[in-house]
């Protein structure tokens, strides 16, 4: 069947209106101007910490006005293309306006998924903590394969990462590790990734090849603010410094400089050991558990809701993707059904399919709770 190009590109028009709506090209454009008189401070690396924010801010900021232009131009030559193609009856000037369009549609789709993140803390960093599970060693090593694909996925990005903590297995691989995604909208994109995720192969630890089912969990929480006034008494807090740790149990400091949180009251527990000293881990420990606080508290409010509006079916299950790559080469999400015949690229951080098909497919279970309360 021929390609419909008028009806396309009049779909491609309308989503991009609504793109534009949702960002708000004036809010970017005063966003840009604001950040660019705070980049022109004469005093602005005095604080090069607060300075890095505001330059990697503007950037972000210049970076996706220049994206939604770019893309309402790339939809009019698109157009012109069509035009062209069609009163001068080339088939090749069609098959590349094709070409196009499919590749114009890919754009404005990840654009799209942009205006559904509309979550209460959708717009903050990210802080993802992954666990191994049960499996023994393939799940430590399980965990450490996920580390590297979330951090693989925000390099391809440009997105700065900072891990906080990892905590080492005997044999190999991770008991546990901690990590920062610091750009807008990383809780956003990355909270659809939370959950737990299976890894089938034959176990490269197993001396008799027998296929091994092993598991990690994921857990994405939003970066604290200032603005949030999550306050602990310290009266609530457990505090114990040992010294940081590498691979196999080995000491990588000679200082007590590592530090654990302990709430109390919740038990929620928090190490952080990659920073140089006591005093920066112990800030970067409370402001994780800052941030696992408000979720919490968000947590509970949510549920309060859902008693109240009764059960709510297609709720996220214990496990929500599952890695395959003995018999079969297969990586499959279990919630969007989105799945892809190559591991090696989704380890590689190739998951940008995988996280717009979970954004989607939670607007899909946000909007049928609001149905079910209404009715």
């Amino acid at each position: 069947m021929a390609t419909d190009f008028p009806q396309e590109i009049r779909a491609l028009r309308t989503t991009m209106a609504s793109v534009r709506e949702v960002v708000g090209l004036d809010r970017l454009a005063l966003r840009i101007a604001d950040l660019e008189s705070k980049a022109g401070a004469p005093n602005l690396w005095d604080d090069p910490e607060s300075a890095q924010k505001v330059t990697s801010n503007l950037s972000r900021a210049i970076a996706e006005r220049d994206r939604i232009l770019e893309m309402d131009g790339r939809i009019d030559d698109l157009e012109v293309l069509v035009q062209l193609g069609q009163e001068e009856e080339d088939e090749a000037t069609m098959a590349e306006a094709e070409r196009e369009l499919i590749s114009i549609g890919k754009a404005v789709g990840e654009l799209e998924v942009r205006t559904l993140l509309a979550g209460e803390y959708d717009e903050r960093e990210a802080v993802v903590t992954i666990r191994s599970g049960a499996g023994g060693v393939d799940a430590a090593d399980f965990a450490e394969m996920l580390l590297r694909m979330y951090l693989r996925w925000a390099e391809r990005h440009g997105y700065p990462t900072k891990v906080l903590d990892t905590s080492y297995a005997e044999e190999a691989g991770l008991k546990s590790a901690t990590f920062e995604v610091n750009v807008p909208y990383a809780y956003g994109n990355l909270s659809v990734e939370g959950g737990t995720h299976r890894l089938v192969r034959i176990s490269p630890f197993d001396n008799q090849g027998r296929r091994q089912t092993s598991f990690a969990a994921v857990e994405v929480i939003p970066l604290i603010e200032s603005t949030d006034h999550v306050d602990i008494p310290e009266n609530e807090i457990k505090v114990d410094v040992f010294r940081s740790s590498g691979p196999g149990g080995q000491s990588v400091n000679t200082t007590d400089s590592a530090v654990r949180l302990t709430h109390i009251p919740t038990g929620i527990v928090v190490s952080m050991q990659d920073e140089k000293s006591q005093i920066q881990n112990r800030a970067a420990a409370l402001r994780v558990l800052q941030s696992r606080l408000l979720l919490l508290r968000r947590a509970e409010e949510a549920a309060t809701k859902k008693e109240l509006a009764g059960d709510i079916k297609a709720s996220w299950g214990d496990q929500m993707r599952s890695y395959v790559l003995q018999p079969y080469q297969m990586v499959k999400d279990l919630r969007t059904d989105h799945e892809v015949g190559n591991p090696d690229k989704v380890f590689d951080g190739d998951i940008d399919d995988f996280i717009e098909a979970g954004i989607r497919w939670r607007r899909g279970q946000e909007a049928d709770a609001r149905e079910t309360s209404l009715s």
